[in-house]
């Protein structure tokens, strides 16, 4: 024998016995079938992965679970069985804690080149349509009916994702205290789910932004479908290139945050400073890191998320959002964490697609070829799952950061010294009252 296959055969044995101690202590029956041929695990498991070489095994017992997920992509590892019994197994072979991953000074000089590297108006706007414009049809299959691709809100524990959805629209609304003939923009408008219920149910005079030229067309379509031509516009356009007539009165920029990068937030904040006019309302609701000064998510998790969900996405802690907020004169007034309610919105998410995998399957070929749309199948169902756990182990939290525009005159608002049109009390977010409406029967969502 070789040294070079006595070193392997050691190699494989040192894999082995580390899997074996886990494998023993999973919360589901999981099993593995190795490079040989041979099996590990229980006869009959609730999840197996088929192992096609010794790379993706190396890396499962040394818990780069990223590794092991771009390996399913790939398909050099085969998934049978359920994404959720899979994620329940994934953690037993962590190593360390994913949020935890090492911040030292070389990581973060090598993050904040990779973020200068990455973020263009071109280059955004190609890493946007990357993702949001994969197809339609295929995201249709698994969000609510109007779209929302965004943490939901599930205020009461008996709501189903599509009335969260709504609830979370509602949310955003209250906490800006939208009031009919304002001016309101919203940053990366996505499908237009937000944008249409404020301009529907506040009676808000609605603008938004997109880079998706697919969610630009749709959003089009809609605002004429339900005859809002005159109160309602969609720009496709870059934020750092959007120039309107006059400031807004009220700004969200909802799942945005993301893909502006560490080098260019505190420009996106006073970008954002000079978008609203004095004395109004922004609400920042996005994703954030969960450890201070983390550059990336560990075990490998952020390198497959790059490499096939969101190319260029970035994740700051929310202090540090919060010190670019306020250094860029905005005053912060209210934060939340909605992290468990992501949760279950992905779990929701993930669900939906797991049921329809061979509609989702003719979808991605007849858009993208058969090769394509098994790759991007096998991405998404991990994607989606295992964001899922990551929310609830708290490797990532998602927050809604509202803030004021001081104006500088103490006897303005509604409180004095408020200097903004924010009341200073929580009393309205939580007045179980209907919001206005501007039509006695308004539009049904998309279906």
């Amino acid at each position: 024998m070789s040294l070079g296959c006595v070193q392997e055969y050691r190699a494989m044995n040192h894999w082995l016995s580390t899997i074996d101690a886990r494998l023993a202590q999973l919360p589901v029956a999981l099993a593995l079938e190795l490079p040989g041929g041979s099996r590990v695990g229980p006869e009959r498991p609730d999840v197996a992965l088929r192992f096609r070489g010794p790379t993706a095994l190396a890396a499962l017992a040394a818990g780069r679970l990223g590794h092991v997920g771009r390996a399913i992509v790939e398909g050099d590892v085969a998934l049978e069985g359920s994404v959720r019994a899979l994620m329940l197994a994934a953690t037993g072979f962590l190593a360390s804690d994913p949020a935890q991953e090492e911040t030292g000074g070389w990581r973060r000089l090598r993050a904040w080149a990779r973020s200068m590297r990455l973020h263009s108006p071109e280059r955004d706007a190609r890493q946007v349509r990357f993702h949001y414009d994969l197809s339609d049809d295929f995201y249709t299959l698994w969000l609510d009916p109007r779209r929302v691709y965004s943490c939901a809100y599930f205020r009461e524990n008996g709501m189903d994702l599509a009335a969260a959805q709504e609830a979370k629209l509602d949310h955003v609304c209250r906490k800006l205290r939208l009031a009919p003939g304002e001016r309101f923009l919203d940053i990366g408008a996505g499908w237009g789910g937000l944008l249409l219920w404020a301009a529907q149910h506040y009676g808000v005079q609605a603008t938004g932004i997109t880079l998706s030229r697919h969610q630009h067309a749709y959003v089009g379509q809609r605002i004429a479908e339900l005859g809002l031509a005159g109160r309602v516009r969609i720009e496709l356009c870059d934020y750092r290139q959007f120039v309107p007539a006059q400031p807004f009165d009220k700004l969200a920029s909802v799942g945005m945050l993301e893909h502006v990068g560490r080098v260019h937030m505190r420009r996106y904040f006073d970008i954002v400073h000079a978008l609203v006019r004095p004395g109004g309302m922004v609400l920042n609701h996005g994703i954030t890191a969960a450890a201070v000064g983390s550059a990336q998510l560990g075990a490998g998790l952020g390198d497959f998320i790059e490499r096939y969900i969101f190319p260029g996405g970035e994740l700051l802690h929310v202090s540090q959002l919060l010190r670019d907020t306020a250094a860029a004169g905005l005053e912060m007034v209210d934060t939340e964490n909605l992290r468990p309610h992501y949760a279950r919105t992905l779990w929701a998410w993930s669900d939906a697609l797991e049921r329809q995998l061979p509609e989702a399957r003719a979808v991605l070929t007849a858009q993208i070829g058969a090769e394509s749309a098994e790759r991007a199948l096998r991405a998404y169902r991990l994607y989606l799952a295992g964001s899922a756990l990551g929310f609830e182990q708290g490797w990532m939290a998602l927050y809604q950061m509202l803030s004021i525009r001081p104006n500088g005159d103490p006897s303005y608002g509604p409180l004095r010294g408020a200097q903004s049109d924010y009341p200073f009390v929580r009393d309205a977010l939580y007045v179980r009252s209907a919001p206005c409406s501007t039509s006695s029967n308004p539009a049904p969502p998309p279906t």
